[in-house]
């Protein structure tokens, strides 16, 4: 994997000197994604300045490096990305009579823009990427995103020039850059847990949305694409849904997944796997496993909490499958320490807890092999999050409930604190008892008492109101959650889906695995998220995804072709730790110095009294706001850093 930069000065004022040396700064605040060699194209006549950063994967050569033209020269490319169809699209530009010079596919992608023109050519990727391109011919400067969002790509105008780049670091030394929260981003931020695109936490720089493509002119004119729509395809996918039974889907897309891993499995580096021992990492690797000439290399971390740990079910499936498997035991101690770096890894605000394990597990990774596969994905294709089963069963509940009744049952539960709650489940077995039922009583109730077109985004925020902290703002309004969207699916779990496909997946999920990953230098690979995995699994329908109130049916089934049964049917964990324990005790200290109310007042963008009010609910464990306030500290330790 790479990282690259540059900008585009329409104006022509700056010199090449001045050009080169602002894509040389940028490209260096971007080493970690790229260690191996650094490259700066460019033309002074343009104004324009490519710059890359290479992790070398595809041919480790130099003639692999980049920023690279194309032999006519029209094109120039700084690619950060992996294309697994490059090979044969090769082929095709070889009886073209186009002739190569390295077997990367960064190559193959210039010269198909020679070919094919580059709207024709993004269409035929099978991959992740993002990169710019400069087209010398029609002086235009072209940045390109992937369908998904698997690779990141900032842009904005900086004193009249445009500037892009892999993540926000590489935007601080540019002259004009001004470093101003944008509070809009910071309200949506804390309702989420992480920044949603377009926005980024700074006022005038941008994420490119997954599948567009940006056009910058030589007059500075900036217009946009979207060459692949994730709402066409949900809303193609509904209405023409496949006619196979389920045995034949199953065969199917066992054919359409080995073929998205095996291309994945393609590098001139070792390579691995991240194995949790779930269904969608377990079905990673049982194929690659079963495609490999030997034991393939499988990676998981695990942690003295059982109710946090993996590594026992990591390691049964890796020993069925016979995998070389590698596992790594991090204390209390070790987590924690990652805290302080998150700032700087992940550049803006982002308050997943599961990216200190999601680190941790890249830096082991990373002492072995330079690639590793994963399994992220398969919870928003193949509805496997237990909030789709529990969302549907709230939304029935709220179209049965007549008139006054949701209310009234709301303010039923919120009579009794979380504590007076787990109190009275406190008399049930331990076994029948459910984990943190006051507070799960408590979301409830506030689900109930929302809109009925409201209650997703209440479920899925550790607190929906948390906008209203932000000094200046109005509440976030999400383009997923709008009627005229919501309108256009034919059933509520095929919404709940699409929603996460564009939103929680790209800026958070896949927003943790490149940052974490790449911190260390290692590519990530999300085989699950191949555009045409994801094309097949929004035709199929929803009993195949569902049944017994259980999600990803057809994985599950297919994955029983390599692994037992009885290996990965466990209750969902998730990848995480405890943070709730860890404010109360060891992280305690430095969780009050940052939500200190006076210098959170004195900061001007937090209203402290309710922050402070949760923290000593938090404290006192009559309440876990534990991701509520997560949110919080993540803003604040990176505003402290950012400073």
């Amino acid at each position: 994997m790479c990282g690259i930069a540059g900008l585009l000065d329409p104006g022509r004022r700056s010199t090449g000197d001045v050009l080169d040396v602002c894509a040389r700064d940028m490209v260096q605040a971007l080493h970690h994604r790229g260690p191996d060699a650094h490259g700066v194209w460019t033309e002074p006549e343009s104004g324009i300045a490519l710059g890359h950063a290479r992790l070398s994967i595809i041919d480790l050569s130099a003639a692999g490096s980049q920023p690279m033209a194309s032999a006519s020269g029209r094109y120039v490319l700084s690619y950060n990305g992996e294309v697994y169809n490059a090979a044969e699209l090769r082929v095709e530009l070889e009886h073209e009579g186009h002739r190569f010079r390295s077997h990367s596919d960064t190559e193959v992608i210039v010269e198909g823009f020679d070919a094919w023109g580059v709207p024709e050519t993004i269409e035929r990727l099978i991959g992740m990427f993002a990169f710019a391109v400069f087209d010398m011919k029609e002086k235009v400067l072209m940045l390109v995103r992937d369908r998904l969002g698997i690779k990141p790509l900032y842009w904005g105008r900086l004193d009249g020039r445009v500037a892009f780049a892999s993540e926000l670091k590489a935007f601080a030394g540019l002259p004009g850059f001004p470093p101003e929260i944008d509070r809009d981003a910071l309200a949506a931020y804390l309702c989420t847990g992480y920044v949603p695109a377009p926005a980024s936490i700074y006022r005038g720089i941008s994420k490119l949305e997954p599948g567009t493509m940006l056009e910058v002119r030589a007059d500075g004119v900036v217009r946009t694409h979207t060459y692949w729509s994730a709402l066409d395809v949900a809303v193609r996918g509904q209405s023409l849904p496949m006619k196979a039974d389920e045995a034949e889907a199953v065969v199917q897309l066992e054919t359409l997944l080995t073929d998205a891993v095996t291309r994945r499995m393609v590098a001139d580096v070792p390579l691995g796997v991240f194995l949790s021992g779930g269904i969608d990492s377990s079905t990673v690797a049982g194929l690659m496993q079963a495609n490999a000439q030997a034991p393939i290399r499988s990676f998981s971390i695990g942690f003295h909490e059982q109710a946090y740990n993996e590594a026992d079910a990591a390691k049964a499936v890796a020993h069925h499958l016979g995998t070389n498997h590698t596992e790594l035991y991090v204390s209390a101690e070790e987590a924690q320490s990652v805290v302080p770096k998150l700032p700087q890894i992940y550049d803006e605000p982002f308050a997943d807890v599961s990216q200190i394990p999601t680190f941790l597990v890249s830096e082991m990774t990373r002492k072995h092999v330079t690639v590793a596969l994963s399994g992220d994905g398969g919870d928003e294709l193949f509805a496997g999050y237990n909030r789709y089963t529990q969302g549907l069963s709230v939304a029935k509940a709220l179209r049965r409930l007549p008139g006054p009744l949701p209310d009234a049952v709301s303010q039923m539960i919120s009579l009794a604190s979380p504590s007076s709650w787990d109190s009275l489940f406190a008399i049930l077995p331990a076994g029948m008892r459910p984990r943190q039922a006051g507070d799960k009583l408590h979301k409830l109730a506030a689900v109930l008492a929302a809109d009925a077109g409201d209650y997703y985004r209440v479920l899925i925020s550790p607190w929906a109101e948390a906008w209203g902290l932000v000094n200046g703002t109005a509440r976030p309004e999400f383009a997923p959650f709008a009627e005229a969207v919501r309108g256009r699916f034919k059933t509520e779990l095929a919404w709940m889906q699409y929603a996460d496909m564009v939103t929680y997946l790209p800026d958070d999920v896949l927003t943790k695995v490149d940052r974490a990953s790449m911190a260390v230098s290692l590519e990530a690979r999300v085989p699950l998220l191949d555009h045409r995995v994801v094309e097949f699994a929004w035709r199929l329908p929803e009993e195949f995804k569902i049944r017994d109130g259980q999600g990803k049916s057809l994985l599950r089934q297919l994955l029983c072709k390599y692994v037992p049964k009885k290996l990965v049917e466990r209750p969902k964990m998730g990848f995480g730790v405890p943070i709730d324990a860890w404010l109360r005790g060891p992280l305690k200290d430095w969780a009050s110095d940052l939500l200190d109310p006076n210098a959170m007042g004195q900061a001007g963008f937090l209203d402290p009294a309710p922050i402070h009010a949760k923290w000593a609910e938090h404290l006192s464990g009559r309440r876990d706001w534990q991701h509520f306030l997560w949110n919080v500290l993540m803003f604040e330790a990176w505003r402290r850093s950012a400073r």
